[in-house]
């Protein structure tokens, strides 16, 4: 089948006082060894600066061993930010821009901005993606669980509920739908968030749905572990949900509500974890998912019945290439096509463990889970990188892979702006009868 590719990532990326501990060697071996042979990165703007944040991720992604895409986040607006925007899209081969809700005083924007950088993606033929909680809202909750002498890691997902998730992905779908451009929400990690999309969708709204492997196969009992090192793992924002939220996620994926899987795949160690052992606000946020993302959707998903074969795929590879328009260069085995194929065993079983993976991590939040189906080949570009457990990498191999603007969700938007036009009757022509 075709290879993996993965959404939503974040290799060597600085944050929270810290670098996440993958970088574009170790995080993309792991991500081979599980048959994931593209993944799209954020790049972090530098002091606001695009231009700078791309060239200091192109330095980051030097050791690459695998093809990458990037996305760009968008944390502050004015006319040089719009200005570089265009060039990240006409000459820098990007074609999604993330706007943070949340992490209020650092990668938060309002409002405003987020309409602004609406438009300009609408303009551009940019997808507009959002990570869709209350950022003041939490911030509330998060001075509550601190009054209340709740510091651990339970305290992070007691200060940013579901209703948050909610709230911010509702009020994103109802700004896109004003602006009338597509919206794309990051890691849906509960029921409330979930059924904001698919309510837009049913309305006909162009509204992409990415849940993550953690979200669908886990859920928050963990955060409760009594052991710092254990707890401190699980966290990540918007938080792993209670026990139910999972299984709706998975229901939602296979009736079509969600379209694709991502991993958010953003490794701290232990000991970074530790930064926050008196205070949840400064455990960093992530966790792992990029190598074990194939095998626990296809055990999640295709050995319980939900999905078929053909979806597996889809939902792991060619949708993805479809949104972010590089379709059927990726996500296919057609002739034309990059050769990034996998092979897949349905028959053979896997085993996760924080001892064995290929992430420099040294905790795993699905370690111990055991399950049916491996990915037995990776090939890239024609050529065997992973064959009977054996990584067969150099850094330095991997391709910068240029993603072009005006997917097929911009099909049809102009349509629907020029009769919305229409259907204004608008200016009325007026007289002024005198009395």
């Amino acid at each position: 089948m075709p290879g993996g590719i993965d959404p939503h990532t974040h290799l060597a990326m600085e944050f929270m006082g810290t670098e996440t501990i993958d970088d574009f060697f170790s995080g993309q071996a792991a991500a081979l060894a599980g048959g994931t042979t593209m993944h799209i990165d954020f790049v972090i703007p530098v002091n606001g600066s695009l231009v700078a944040g791309f060239e200091a991720y192109k330095k980051k992604a030097m050791k690459s061993c695998m093809n990458y895409g990037f996305h760009m986040a968008i944390t502050k607006w004015d006319e040089s930010v719009s200005r570089e925007m265009e060039i990240m899209v006409k000459e820098k081969g990007i074609n999604s821009f993330k706007f943070f809700m949340a992490y209020k005083g650092s990668l938060m924007i309002s409002d405003e901005l987020l309409l602004q950088g609406l438009e300009r993606c609408k303009s551009l033929g940019a997808l507009a993606m959002v990570h869709a909680e209350n950022g003041d809202a939490v911030f509330e909750g998060q001075k509550r669980m601190i009054d209340l002498g709740i510091t651990g890691p339970e305290g992070h997902a007691l200060s940013r509920p579901p209703v948050l998730e909610g709230e911010a992905t509702a009020r994103a779908i109802r700004l896109a739908k004003f602006v009338n451009t597509p919206l794309y929400v990051v890691h849906v990690m509960s029921i409330d968030a979930m059924e904001e999309i698919a309510r837009a969708r049913k309305s006909g709204q162009k509204v992409i749905g990415e849940p993550v492997v953690s979200g669908l196969v886990l859920n928050d009992s963990g955060l409760w572990d009594p052991d710092f090192v254990t707890a401190a793992k699980y966290v990540m924002s918007p938080p792993i949900r209670e026990s139910g939220h999972d299984k709706a996620l998975q229901a939602a994926l296979s009736t079509g509500v969600l379209q694709l899987v991502g991993t958010d795949h953003c490794t701290f160690n232990s000991t970074q974890k530790a930064f926050g052992i008196d205070d949840f606000r400064k455990i960093p946020n992530g966790v792992n998912g990029i190598e074990e993302r194939m095998h626990l959707v296809w055990d999640t998903m295709v050995e319980s019945g939900q999905i078929s074969v053909t979806d597996f795929v889809r939902i792991t590879s060619t949708e993805c290439a479809r949104i972010f328009n590089i379709y059927p260069r990726k996500g296919a085995i057609l002739v034309g096509s990059d050769a990034d194929i996998i092979i897949f065993n349905p028959n053979s079983s896997f085993e996760i463990s924080a001892s064995m993976h290929h992430s420099r991590t040294d905790t795993n939040v699905y370690d111990g889970r055991k399950g049916k189906g491996k990915v037995e080949v990776t090939i890239v570009g024609g050529r065997v990188v992973w064959q009977d457990d054996e990584l067969k990498v150099v850094p330095g191999s991997g391709k910068y892979i240029e993603m072009p603007p005006f997917s097929y969700l911009f099909n049809g938007i102009d349509k629907a702006d020029a009769k919305y036009l229409s259907s204004l009757q608008a200016p009325v022509k007026r007289y002024f009868t005198a009395s």
